[in-house]
């Protein structure tokens, strides 16, 4: 595939972007980018955290958002897949719930999460995402693959890309981001 042609799909998979709410109801992607930088306000204001959650690319793209929020909108933001605490939470709860235990253990109500699983499959996101809702905490997930994935029901914002393959669908969830922290700058 030559790289216009890899741009075009790229192109067609942002158009068909879809962005829902936790019972399944599409809503307009503008409005959901609007609602989050009102967000990001918000945290600010209340000197909340946003926490960011990913494995492997997603974890590249977690800390690359991180970066621009803290940088640009001069907020407190963070991931929790440093190695210490990441490898200890892991030894002692499982892969599986080393994310949800940090959240349980530090996060607060007024704190935002942003979950990005590009299968929307993994556990271990899947878990964190139900340890911030039990907090009361906002979230926003980014999945892809399956329209059905386990973590498109789980935010209050889902934005979900309809393909299969990860490169895309991280780039996708890469340009989503950007796109709300480049709006951010404007603001």
């Amino acid at each position: 595939m030559s790289i216009v042609n890899a741009a075009a799909r790229f192109a067609d998979l942002l158009a068909d972007c879809r962005f829902s709410d936790a019972a399944g109801n599409d809503l307009d992607g503008e409005g959901v980018i609007a609602d989050m930088l009102a967000e990001f306000v918000r945290v600010k204001q209340q000197q909340a955290k946003v926490i960011i959650l990913g494995n492997g690319g997603s974890a590249a793209i977690a800390s690359h958002v991180i970066t621009d929020l803290r940088n640009v909108g001069g907020l407190c933001a963070l991931t929790l897949h440093e190695a210490a605490p990441l490898t200890c939470f892991t030894n002692d709860f499982g892969y599986e719930q080393a994310f949800a235990k940090q959240i349980s253990a530090f996060a607060y109500p007024a704190d935002l999460l942003i979950a990005i699983s590009s299968s929307g499959q993994s556990a271990n996101i899947v878990n964190a995402v139900d340890a911030a809702n039990t907090q009361g905490m906002t979230v926003m997930t980014l999945s892809g693959f399956k329209a059905d994935n386990p973590l498109r029901k789980r935010g209050r914002w889902n934005v979900w890309l309809d393909s299969n393959h990860y490169g895309m669908v991280e780039l996708a969830h890469l340009f989503v981001l950007h796109h709300m922290t480049d709006q951010l700058i404007k603001r």
